[in-house]
């Protein structure tokens, strides 16, 4: 008798759900999705990455990457592994393994050093096709092979990852639990053989739902392209397969942890740098010294520029972002002199920035674009061509301040 497909996702949720307590209903859904799809690896183009991440520890990271663990097709932990032994692994003729990588903070943290190794094996093995070139053999007898990196990884670990990394991920925020919030102790001797026996079932139904998942192409919620679209379009094939609610489930799921992850999306500072220029600092001025925003970056209670790699943001730090991004005339963005009725101080022009503004930052918000760094900058020099402030007739009604320059 074959296995009913969503019956047997009921019942792996259900086994996350006895031992974590995960911060939304979509993650039980995701994280579900993703033990069945690593037994169908190679019917998709690209596999996600899983990512429990979290601000403390104590917040069941572990103990997640545990039950996937006994859940998935020869899981393979990789705490310390080098990158050699990971490109062997992979392309071992044992078949391929699950990767599965507890305290990712060590590897990829602020204080891990350069791993741009592990980082590539880990970007190149998201897609069917990814493959990682070395040089093997001595001496001049070398030459190049490629190492195939396709592999489905799950990671745990303190704070964020790379955005390349985080990017290709379905990130579960983990937290610890309240007082009200219980799980049932994971006991490996009693436990794991109960994983292990959702696992045979599951690799069987896959087997039997292979060829329903094989080329087919799940209809995406809307909204959801390009980079979330190839981390979600395995997990909803194996909904639609499994059938019952999953489909519907899975697409819920997709929508909210798609959104999730680009309202607090950390993976880009370029992006929050350019939104706080625009909404905190420009506010429809059309230049601005880069003393003044050094001084309303540096002062936002909220924002990272104070603390940016453990020193407030400087002349050159915001020069460095800044440059990564184009101007409308397709050249990047630098500091220049800008004229004022006090000297030409070294800051940026709106206009240099408003493609950039266009392209990356999110809706403008919809209320009036004033604050204190409007006033500030309109008596500086008269750096600001900004209008006045309501209320404030014009600048000689505003308190005089020093004038800045960068």
């Amino acid at each position: 008798m074959s296995e009913n497909g969503a019956a047997l996702l009921d019942e792996i949720e259900a086994f996350h759900r006895r031992f974590n307590v995960f911060p939304n209903q979509a993650a039980y859904v995701a994280v579900t999705l993703w033990d069945a799809h690593a037994h169908l690896l190679d019917c998709f183009d690209s596999t996600p990455r899983l990512a429990f991440l979290s601000p403390e520890p104590g917040s069941g990271k572990s103990r997640a990457l545990e039950i996937v663990e006994t859940l998935v097709p020869q899981p393979m932990v990789a705490v310390n592994a080098s990158p050699a032994a990971l490109f062997r692994a992979v392309s071992g003729l044992e078949g391929r393994p699950t990767i599965l990588f507890d305290e990712i903070d060590t590897v990829f943290g602020p204080k891990a050093g350069d791993n741009e190794e592990l980082r590539g094996f880990l970007n190149a093995g998201h897609r069917r096709s990814g493959v990682t070139y070395r040089c093997v053999g001595d001496g001049s007898n070398q030459t190049v092979q490629p190492f195939p990196s396709y592999c489905a990884v799950a990671m745990a670990g303190l704070g964020s990852l790379p955005d390349t990394i985080l990017t290709r991920s379905v990130i579960i925020r983990m937290r610890r639990r309240a007082p009200n919030e219980k799980v049932q102790p994971f006991r490996q001797r009693i436990h794991e053989s109960e994983g292990h026996g959702l696992r045979d079932r599951l690799a069987r139904w896959a087997d039997s739902a292979r060829k329903a998942v094989e080329g087919t192409w799940p209809q995406l919620p809307e909204g959801v392209t390009d980079r979330p679209a190839d981390v979600w379009e395995p997990l909803l094939a194996v909904a639609d397969a499994a059938g019952g609610a999953w489909p519907v489930r899975a697409r819920a799921a997709c929508l909210e942890l798609v959104n999730a992850a680009q309202d607090d999306d950390e993976a880009s500072l370029g992006i929050r740098l350019l939104t706080d220029l625009r909404d905190a600092v420009f506010c429809g001025a059309d230049r601005m010294s880069t003393a003044v925003i050094l001084e309303v970056l540096n002062g936002m209670d909220d924002a990272p520029w104070i603390d940016y790699q453990g020193k407030p943001f400087t002349p050159r730090a915001l020069s460095r972002m800044l440059s990564l991004y184009m101007t409308g005339a397709n050249k990047p963005v630098k500091p220049r002199a800008i004229r004022t009725a006090a000297g030409t101080p070294r800051g940026y022009y709106a206009d240099d920035l408003a493609d950039a503004w266009t392209r990356y930052c999110p809706p403008t918000p919809q209320k009036s674009a004033t604050s204190a760094t409007s006033a500030t900058d309109q008596v500086s020099g008269g750096e600001s061509v900004a209008e006045p402030l309501p209320g404030i007739r014009n600048t000689a009604d505003l308190p005089a301040t020093p004038h800045r320059t960068a």
